[in-house]
């Protein structure tokens, strides 16, 4: 078991750059992974994508990738020589045509418009993408370390919850077994009250006894409770992603639990549904963290 909440990161050296990557995620219920790196890398993001897709199966995953040392851009100026002789032959016929003076020096020229040109030459950063990617891989790995080691935690927690929520199952499948006879003294009670001494049908009682009884049978909600308990237990246990079958089952787990205090023909029986429903919902908050 892993948790959707971690950080990784590593450093490496390639072609005479320092390359930092940093892996960190939230809790999210599906993928999505953001990649933050130099433009020059977009054409291997798809390669880069897919390790990290390989590694992680969900949550929200920022992936950055960072560069520094010696720079790989060369920079030159280059001259428009033929817009320099343009420049001059069109200011020494103004000049001779309007007999104008003065001198046609190179702080004029250079500051005409295109005269100059910056071009940068970029080193192939395909020399530093395979450092890049172990990078990569090893920021995964120590981010996926520090994972199942708050998945672990997770899955101690999570086994306590469902070890309470199973002794609660157990009170409740106490109480149901004797909510025959509690029903009989209740109704006997009530109708000797209504009655006043009236005689009441002992048979005509245990009718209606009955048939409370059996609209407050929870015996198959309380099976199929401890069927998804134990499916808990195993997907914890197991060394897949649970999450998502976690997600499932706690649903399943609720709606058995709603259905038993519906049925609910006690007091106690109604308060260990709510004691059930209170450790479902812990048990749902740490759902929410595990991939």
């Amino acid at each position: 078991m892993r948790s959707m909440t971690g950080f990784g990161q590593a450093t490496v050296e390639g072609d005479g750059r320092r390359i930092t990557v940093e892996v960190r995620s939230v809790n999210q219920r599906f993928l999505d992974v953001k990649l933050n790196m130099p433009r020059e890398y977009a054409p291997w993001e798809k390669d880069l994508r897919a390790l990290v897709q390989a590694a992680v199966g969900r949550g929200k995953v920022d992936v950055a990738i960072n560069r520094s040392g010696n720079s790989t851009v060369e920079v030159r100026v280059e001259i428009n020589q033929t817009l320099v002789r343009a420049y001059i032959d069109g200011l020494r016929q103004l000049q001779a045509e309007l007999g104008l003076g003065g001198q046609i020096d190179l702080a004029l020229l250079l500051s005409r418009p295109e005269v100059l040109r910056v071009v940068e030459r970029r080193g192939d950063p395909a020399l530093e993408i395979a450092a890049v990617r172990r990078g990569l891989e090893e920021a995964l790995h120590r981010f996926n370390a520090e994972r199942a080691r708050e998945g672990r935690a997770l899955a101690r927690d999570l086994r306590q919850r469902l070890k309470h929520l199973r002794q609660i199952a157990t009170r409740m499948r106490a109480r149901a077994q004797r909510l025959g006879p509690l029903l009989a003294r209740r109704l006997r009670h009530r109708l000797a009250e209504l009655l006043e001494g009236t005689p009441v049908s002992e048979e005509r009682l245990l009718q209606e006894v009955a048939i409370m009884v059996e609209r407050a049978d929870v015996t198959e909600e309380l099976v199929r409770l401890d069927s998804h308990m134990q499916a808990m237990a195993t997907a914890i246990a197991g060394s897949e992603a649970a999450g998502r079958q976690l997600d499932f089952l706690l649903q399943e787990l609720h709606r058995e639990i709603n259905t038993i205090a519906s049925k609910s023909a006690d007091l106690d029986m109604t308060n260990l549904s709510l004691a059930a429903r209170a450790e479902t919902e812990k048990v749902r908050e740490q759902v929410q963290n595990v991939e």
